[in-house]
Formats: structure tokens, sequence, C-alpha cells
């Protein structure tokens, strides 16, 4: 028996991806090597973390474990068996009122931050990619950020840790017997670990070396201060996991210390005319109470000069200049204005370029923190195509930063890398530094290695810093481990990977390595493919968005795909290019949502999701355009031919019982793939109704989908509804009878068909453009996505009718019910508790809020699931991949369905049947709730 038949025999086809497509997706992570795993593996509980150890040791194949796979030092890749633990371990618990948190390691650290909200709290670790990265990968690499120093990082906020050995042993800090049990079970390896506590505490300069160097920010090789700090070779044990990469077992759950949530900040951005001047002012507003102080020098700057909102003197800061970005935090207003206080004299002393303006609002303070974070994705973004963004991390003695930053730039200029920046966590001596780097010659690579050399050599010989401070040590500085600790500190490091993984079978290569070289070898490579998509760095800040993320890929998975497909064009592999290519169709096309999500954390501002569309607009052909045109023209005769469908269905549902359409259509589809499956959330098409007041001050446009399937057989139409609530309110509003044929276009371009989307989008704006007398009146539009979808139409627009789109005032039906109709209702009967979901489209519009505040003004209690987002329907897509709507409303559904609602609601009738269809629970317009409560 081979591995992948041992392997099936083990897991179902459904967590276990062995497809070329697959494995080609996982080959990478956010750090910039390549390896092509054999099989993804998907388990749900220990057990099968158990087996997959023992099937690694059985055949002698690597075996490495992956969260959100955004390390920067190819941690989470492997040519062996990869394990992807971000589907099915994402439990979380707050304990003790937020003292303590309980996590497994697939669960997103921001979503941990969520849970602990309404305590106050938080956790220490605050990486920067925290709204993406997972707990599993925060603890694996000691993960830190901007404020929690070197105190409150993964390793000194652990309280507990539950973990698996590579011989399938469990131990757990939490359970006192399973101290005597590792004695027992683990007898070699915990004399190991006694013996090398024991050497270390009687070599008096090593043990000063290691305090010494972890007074500072430091992941390079293992947690060595656990043999100083802790004593019980379980607990040394357990924090030596923490920073460790997976490469001495798996940790299935932690429990952390948590800290408090300060809600009173206030920032300002510092200007100082040099480097020097900025760290020199570090010690003393450190010492002043500052929370946060982010270094950025002047290239640093000069990359976010593009952004809106920058004081008019930002484009001008001299030469060699730099900033800080300093904030104070505090529990109270009255505290935080003290802290400001007792600083003033210290700004009134320091040489700034101009004067500190400290701000507590909100927006403001905001936006300092996108000028500090934009910086990395900015030079992403300018970068030369087809080059690589190389991000690393080294720590300085704060005393020798200005210096240190001074060399550092030095070498930039010695090895060509002219747009290179430098910025980060000043207060402890942590610096960033961004450079591109093409690595598709030997000459380029030459170049990387006598840079990297020369970091090296900076670091550790003239400053005694530390080569990695927070992004793990990973496969670029593997090499250097024994440079940075020296022989004797390696030789532990050493002894203990044996001890656990005798045969180097964990996340090989990974820390130890040795091979001198091995940060020149398997480089991924970054072909030019399509222009919109070339700059993406591939951090994975997207993926958390993504509907298909748990069925098919990511968007940053489709763009690495799309990179390998191309890159096997361009060296004439065309039978592996053409299974790619083929396997590619249903992964990367079909069960896209195309919903843009993807682009709202995205660095570089990719919308993953127009790409999909224009692929599949290449893929029609002449006759399929000229289809799709044709319906275009007759929009009004296939609604009513689609009305008459939904008639149809219904009769034969009442007729044959309601499971007949269901089953004949899937059956269909089964013969006919792009049949779409009958639901019966469907429903029977609502009664075409109209409204021409004498004086109307608002157009209502209703969606052609709401005009065909927006009905409740109880409550009517959401067009009669809006009516009722308009009516009531006071508020005339025009409901043309020549709506029916009109349509924003969303129906023909998410499939590609754009230029029959174009028309329907120009015959809307001649329609809106009499009803609304030339502009006049503002327009109300009841399905959000639609709303979105004619507001963003211009791009494609020709110059007279993007004139007059932008004339419209085009309004969403959630504002105009929230800021229009509602104040001017009569008195109102409140529900209890009622779910919303906003959806993508209201999501990228931003009335999550509005729509929070307008179920509040008819609830006790709103409840926004933390999980919400695209539910994955996207018009057909439900209908004709379940599989993605499913998945995609998975999570939200488990959070609305945690307490009883007397009320569900959305504001896009093909999400509420995809919501409805898969929870069991009414999903409806959020109009039905000042129906209901204002009648």
């Amino acid at each position: 028996m081979n591995l992948l038949d041992a392997l099936s025999n083990s897991f179902p086809a459904g967590r276990l991806k062995t497809s070329l497509v697959d494995r080609v997706a996982y080959a990478c992570d956010a750090g910039f090597y390549y390896l092509l795993p054999v099989a993804i593996v998907q388990p749900i509980h220990e057990g099968e973390i158990k087996k997959l150890f023992s099937l690694s040791r059985q055949f002698g194949v690597p075996l490495v474990f992956r969260a959100a796979g955004t390390s920067l030092s190819g941690q989470s890749i492997t040519d062996g068996i990869l394990v992807d633990i971000s589907k099915h371990w994402r439990k979380g618990e707050a304990l003790q009122d937020g003292q303590k948190v309980k996590v497994q390691p697939g669960i997103i650290g921001a979503n941990v931050n969520f849970l602990l909200k309404k305590y106050g709290r938080k956790i220490g670790p605050d990486p920067a990619s925290i709204n993406s990265a997972m707990m599993g990968g925060i603890l694996s690499n000691n993960a830190s950020g901007m404020c929690c120093g070197v105190v409150y990082n993964s390793y000194h906020t652990i309280s507990r840790l539950r973990f698996i050995l590579p011989d399938g042993s469990t131990f757990d800090t939490g359970v006192p017997t399973d101290y005597n049990r590792f004695e027992d079970e683990q007898a070699n390896l915990f004399g190991i670990l006694q013996k090398l506590r024991s050497d270390l505490i009687n070599n008096a300069p090593l043990l000063e070396k290691i305090r010494r160097k972890y007074r500072m920010k430091n992941t390079v090789g293992y947690s060595l201060n656990a043999f100083v700090d802790y004593e019980h070779p379980l607990d040394i044990f357990a924090h030596l996991l923490i920073g460790a990469e997976g490469t001495l077992g798996f940790i299935s759950e932690a429990e952390l210390q948590t800290l408090p949530d300060l809600p009173c900040k206030s920032a300002a951005m510092l200007y100082f005319p040099g480097i020097y001047e900025a760290c020199n002012a570090i010690d003393v507003l450190k010492a002043s109470g500052a929370e946060a102080l982010e270094l950025m020098d002047r290239s640093a700057l000069r990359s976010v000069e593009h952004l809106e909102g920058l004081p008019h003197f930002f484009p001008l800061l001299p030469h060699g200049s730099a900033a800080l970005l300093c904030e104070y935090q505090a529990e109270t207003a009255e505290g935080l204005q003290q802290l400001l206080l007792k600083a003033g004299n210290i700004f009134a002393d320091l040489p700034l370029l101009h004067e500190a303006i400290f701000t507590t609002d909100e927006k403001t303070r905001g936006f300092y923190w996108k000028i500090r974070k934009g910086m990395f994705p900015s030079v992403g973004a300018v970068r030369q195509r087809g080059s690589t963004v190389i991000l690393e991390d080294i720590a300085f003695p704060v005393p020798r930063l200005a210096d240190a930053v001074m060399d550092t730039q030095a070498l930039f200029v010695k090895h060509g890398y002219n747009n290179a920046i430098i910025f980060g966590h000043a207060k402890e001596g942590n610096i960033h530094f961004v450079v591109t780097q093409l690595l598709d010659t030997e000459a380029e690579i030459a170049r990387y290695d006598r840079f990297m050399r020369d970091v090296v050599d900076l670091v550790l010989t003239k400053y005694d810093g530390a080569l990695k401070a927070e992004h793990g040590t990973g496969r670029n500085m593997a090499p250097f481990v024994e440079a940075e600790w020296g022989g004797e500190a390696y030789a532990m490091m050493q002894q203990l990977k044996q001890a656990v993984d005798p045969d180097e079978l964990l996340n090989p290569g990974v820390i130890l390595n040795k091979d001198t070289e091995a940060h020149l070898k398997d480089f991924k490579q970054m072909p030019q493919v399509e222009e919109e998509v070339d700059k993406c760095i591939e951090c994975g800040f997207c993926e958390h968005h993504c509907p298909s993320r748990d069925v098919t890929l990511t968007p940053r998975q489709r763009i690495q795909v799309r990179r390998h497909l191309k890159q096997l064009e361009m060296n004439g592999e065309h039978e592996t290019y053409g299974q790619l290519l083929s396997e590619y169709q249903y992964a990367g096309l079909d069960t896209c949502a195309t919903d843009g999500l993807c682009q709202m954390d995205c660095p570089v501002s990719i919308n993953t999701g127009d790409l999909v569309k224009r692929l599949r607009k290449e893929q029609h052909g002449a006759k399929a355009n000229k289809a799709a045109l044709l319906v275009a023209r007759h929009f009004s005769k296939a609604e009513t031919v689609l009305r008459f469908a939904l008639q149809t269905g219904v009769a034969l549902n009442k007729l044959f019982g309601r499971q007949f359409m269901p089953r004949l259509t899937e059956g269909i589809q089964n013969i006919m793939p792009a049949m779409p499956q009958w639901w019966n959330e469907l429903g029977f098409p609502p009664k075409r109704i109209f409204n021409k007041p004498e004086n109307p001050a608002y157009v209502y446009l209703s969606a052609c989908i709401q005009r065909m399937m927006g009905n409740s057989p109880e409550k009517g139409s959401v067009q009669a509804a809006m009516l009722r609530v308009c009516q009531r309110a006071g508020i005339d509003v025009f409901l043309p009878e020549q709506l029916p044929g009109h349509c924003c276009g969303q129906a023909f371009s998410s499939k590609g068909f754009q230029d029959a989307a174009t028309l329907k989008q120009e015959q809307l704006i001649d329609a809106l453009w009499q009803w609304t007398n030339d502009g006049h009146l503002p327009v109300v539009m009841d399905f959000t996505s639609c709303t979105y979808t004619l507001l963003h139409a211009g791009s494609h627009l020709s110059p007279g009718y993007k004139e007059k789109l932008n004339q419209l005032i085009i309004m969403d039906a959630i504002t105009f019910l929230d800021k229009v109709v509602a104040p001017k209702l009569p008195a109102i009967r409140k529900k209890d508790q009622v779910v919303i979901h906003p959806g993508c489209a209201a999501t990228k519009m931003q009335l999550q809020e509005t729509m929070q505040t307008l179920a509040g003004r008819y609830a006790n209690t709103v409840v926004l699931p933390p999980s919400a987002g695209c539910c994955g329907m996207a018009g057909d897509r439900g209908f004709l991949f379940p599989e993605l709507t499913e998945s995609a409303t998975k999570d939200e559904l488990s959070e609305a369905l945690m307490q009883p609602a007397d009320g569900y609601y959305a504001s896009a009738k093909t999400c509420e049947m995809a919501l409805t269809h898969f929870s069991g629970k009414n999903y409806e317009h959020i109009v039905y709730l000042l129906d209901e409560a204002s009648n």
C-alpha cells in the first residue's frame, strides 16, 4: 500500500485533497518559497492528527501543519503531507469573565478578540495580520506586534497548552496528573529536558546570553528562555512549542491570559529631521507611557504619499527625515488626559519639524495607522512586475537603533535595493525592512545571498541584535541560527529536535537546517499573468472573507494557480498545463462568488472577483455573447417567462408534493450541469403593483429579482410592504409601471457578459433619467447588491451615460428606511431579538452599522453574527453549486441560531433564500420588520 492509498483509507474524499489544482494552491504561503505537497489533509479531531503522525513515520514522508498561511518565512509549505487545520479547528471560548480565553489553532486572532470585546479584554499578541492570522500560527511563531512588546507576546501569555507529540502522545499542562505521566511515558525526552536545563543553569556565560537576548524581541531558533523560566520538563516543553513553528508537535488547544483593551486612545504623527533625532526620542517617550512608537524612515513615508488626506507638508519632508507614530492609551478619558499632560513638556523639547497634534478622533487616529500599515503593501503594489516582495524583521538594542538603521540603509545602497523601506516597532528596537527582488536568474539570487549575509553580519557582529524579532525563523533564516546563538546553544536545539523528532519528518528544514544555502532554494516564481493581479503579494489577508474558502480556492490561491499555469505554459509543459486548466474551471471560476469582499482587506486593493468575471468573459464565444445580448434586449419577455416558470414549479409542487421540483431539477442537473436546482424558497412570483402619486418625493426602483421572487405568502410582496411603510410615514414614492424589463445588469456582468450588462445599465439609466425628472428625484433600490452594481457601473459606460449616472441620487433601501422612513413612522411594537445579515454589498457600502441601527429601532437586541459575510449565492451560484452556499453560510448560521430570535432580516432576496434554505429560519427583507412594527 502506498501513501495515497493509506491516506484514502483513513480520510474521506472531502477532507483529502490530491488534485493538481489543490496541491498547487497549497504550494505557497505568504513567504517566497514553493514546495508542491503530495496531499493536503483536513483533520477534524486529535485522533486524526495522531493517524497522520503514524503515516508520516510509516512512509518516511514530511508532515507540516498550516493554519492561515500568512507566515512570511516559508514555515507552512512542504513537499510531503500538508495538514490544513484552518477548516475544522475554529473554536474559541472566553473564560473567567474574559480574564482568559481558550482557543483552537484554526480560529482567527481577530475573532478571539471579538469574543473578548464585551469583557473589555484582548489577547496580548497584536500582529498586523491579526485579521487573518490564526492562533496556531500566532502561537507557533511566537507572534507579538505593535504594542505587546516582549512581555505580552504568545510565550508570556500562555497559561495552558494541550499538545500532541510526533509519537502520538497527548499532554495537557492544565491536567495535574499529566506532569507525572509525562515523566513516566516520555522518560527519554523528560531526561533530556532536565539535563539541558541543568547544563544551562551551570553555564553562566550561556545563561546570561539567553537572558540578554530575550530582553529584546527574538524568535530565532527554539525558545531557550523556557529552560530559564520553568523547572518542570512539561512546562519547559510546552513553552518550547511556542515559536517552534510546528517542528516539535501539534498544539491542539491553548489558554491565554488576556489584557485590558484600553478604550481611550490618542495618537499623533511626530516628524523628525532625521533617524537619529527620532530614535533618540524613543526612550523618553517610552518612559512617558507611550503604548506604541512606530518608526518610519523617509523612504517609507514616500511610499504612502499617494494616500488622500495627508497634511500638505507630507511630500515636502526633507531627505533623511523620519517619523514616529506615537499613541497613548488609558482606561478613562481623565487618565488619558493625565498621560498627555505629563508628556507635554517632552514634546516641547523634541526637535520636531511640525507641531505634535494628538487626537482621540477615531477616524484621524485610524488614518495614522493606515499610513503606518500601508507601507508594506504600497511597495508591493508598485514593484516591478514579476518580482517578489521580501519583508524581513530584525531587532537591535534601542540605544543603538539609529546607527543600525543608518547602516541597514547603507546596505540597500550597496546591493542596489533602491526602493527599500524601513519601518517598525521602535519601542522595542524592532524594525522591518522591505525589498523587492527578482528571483528568476542566478545573478539575482546571488545578489540576494550577498545582501542577506551582509545583513546577518551587521545584525550579529556589529550590533549583537536578533535576526528575527517576531516573524519566526523560517526557511530563510534557518541557515543562520547557529550564527545567532553560537555552538553551545545550537547544540541544545539539535538535541531537543533529535529527542522529539529523530527522523526529522516534522517540518524539516525549518528552524534547524544543515544546508548553509537552504535560503536560496525552492523559490516561488512570479511570472507576469494579468496586470490587475501581478501586484498580488500573496499575503492571504483576503482569505477569511472568501465564501469559497472551505470548498475550493481562496482569492490568493486563485492567483497562485494562475501564476503556475503561466509558468507551465512558459516551460512548455502542455499536458500538465491542460490538466491544471481543466481542474481550475470548477475550483477557480465556477465556485467564485465574485462578491469582491476580498478587496476589503487586500493590502494592494485587488478584487479577484473582477478577474474571474474577465476570465469568464474570455471563455464566451460569439454565440454565447449574442444570446446574452438577445436576452438583454428582450428582458421583459424573459422576465415574463421566468415568472411563468416559477408559477409552474409551485403548481407542480402543490400537485405532486414539495420535493417534486427539487428532485426533478436535481436529476436534470446530473445530465445538464447548467440546469439550476429548484429551491422551495423560490415561491410564487408576487403580483405586479405600481404607484404614481401626484408629487412623488422618491422613485422606487424594485429589482428584477424582487419583482420575480420577492414575495411572502403571509405578508405579500416586498414592493407592497415598502409602499405601506412609506404611506404610514407620509412619504410619496413613485413605483413606475414601465419597470418590468429593467435590470441593473448584474445578472449578466457576474457571468462575464459585460456587453449585455452595459446595455441593461444604459437602458435603466435612460429610464431613471426620465422617472426622476432629469435626476431631481432620489432613487430608492430594494436589493442592496443591485444598488452597489449600479453605483459602480461607471467604468463600463460611455462618458454621456457616466455623466447621467453621476447626477442620479441613488439610495439603498437600508439607508432610506433608516434615515427617511423610520423617523416618521408612528408608534411601534418592538421585537425582543432579531438577527440581521448585511450581505457582501452592504458590507462593501459600509451599511452594517446603519442596518444595525435600523433594526435596533424595532428590536431590543440586534444580533449581527461575527462571521456574517457573503452567502455565496451570487445570483444563481447556489442553485448551480449548493455546496458553495452551504459552506459560505455555515459559520454565520451557527452563530445566528445560538439563541432564539423573533425575526431574521437581510436586504437581498437571493441571500434571504440561501440563508432560509440552510437554516430553516425565515430570512426576509428588513422592510417587513418596519411593516410589522408600525402596523
